[in-house]
């Protein structure tokens, strides 16, 4: 009988245990809110050059060859036909340019990215571009 009597004696203070436990996680829940996590918005994506407007269909294939020639061919499309292309389109050729002359000669890279900064304004299509190269090449 004895041997019954402390079976639930522990099994009550277990129990209440127990009960004080869960009360004391609820409390500390109470005081302590879970945070919810900031929002954070994506920039928007920037299009590839290929979907901008500004490009003649009649120079596509001279805009290919230049663009496998790398940083030489570029310049040399640009000094040729710069004239017959427009922005959004322009801009995105320049900066093609500044990425792939930037090891070779990194004035020329600063002087082209600082002419396309000034004339992009914030609604184009690649401001979000420029924007992330601006801090590269000022």
């Amino acid at each position: 009988m004895k041997l019954l009597i402390t079976a639930v004696i522990a099994l009550g203070l277990g129990l209440g245990v127990w009960q004080i436990y869960q009360y004391w996680e609820k409390t500390q829940e109470n005081q302590h809110p879970a945070r919810p996590t900031p929002t954070v918005l994506a920039p928007p994506p920037i299009p590839s050059g290929d979907e901008l407007p500004g490009l003649p269909q009649k120079l596509q294939s001279v805009y290919d060859a230049a663009q496998q020639r790398g940083a030489a061919g570029l310049r040399d499309f640009l000094a040729t036909h710069a004239k017959e292309v427009s922005d959004p389109r322009l801009a995105s050729i320049q900066l093609d340019y500044v990425l792939l002359v930037t090891t070779s000669d990194l004035a020329d890279a600063r002087r082209v990215f600082a002419k396309v900064k000034d004339r992009i304004q914030p609604g184009s299509p690649i401001y979000s571009r420029v924007q992330q190269m601006a801090t590269t090449y000022q």
